[in-house]
């Protein structure tokens, strides 16, 4: 029996990462990528950009979250790419020069996508990635 096709659903992501100080990575984030924090605290932060949700920000081993526990028990983020699109791709190129950050890859253009983009570890030694805004849009 063919399956019935489901209804036009909405997804955002809403990554939640565990960082050793909650309020200088987000004072990070805020930096390279414009965002604004609303929550605020030392345990606990939601980043967004024009109103929307971003990224969260949790503190380690304040809770029984499994994967919050033990920053140390394994490779921070491995094999995951946190990665972001922005519509001022200079603008956060130059915070990420402010910032002093570790950088993967340096501002280039993604031969796949055509698109400019770089990627820099966070201050927990997450992998970011910055691209520039797509013009193609579905």
């Amino acid at each position: 029996m063919p399956s019935t096709p489901r209804r036009a659903t909405q997804v955002r992501a809403q990554p939640l990462i565990a960082v050793r100080d909650v309020a200088a990575s987000s004072q990070w984030y805020q930096t390279l990528l414009g965002c604004e924090g609303t929550h605020g605290g030392d345990e606990y932060e939601m980043l967004v950009s024009n109103g929307e949700p971003l990224l969260q920000l949790h503190a380690w081993d304040l809770e029984e979250h499994p994967n919050l526990m033990g920053p140390d028990s394994a490779p921070r983020g491995h094999g995951v790419l946190l990665w972001f699109e922005t519509t001022d791709f200079e603008a956060s190129v130059e915070a990420a020069h402010g910032l002093k950050v570790d950088w993967v890859e340096a501002p280039h253009v993604n031969p796949n996508s055509r698109r400019w983009e770089f990627w820099v570890r966070d201050p927990d030694g997450y992998v970011i990635v910055l691209s520039a805004e797509s013009r193609r849009k579905a």
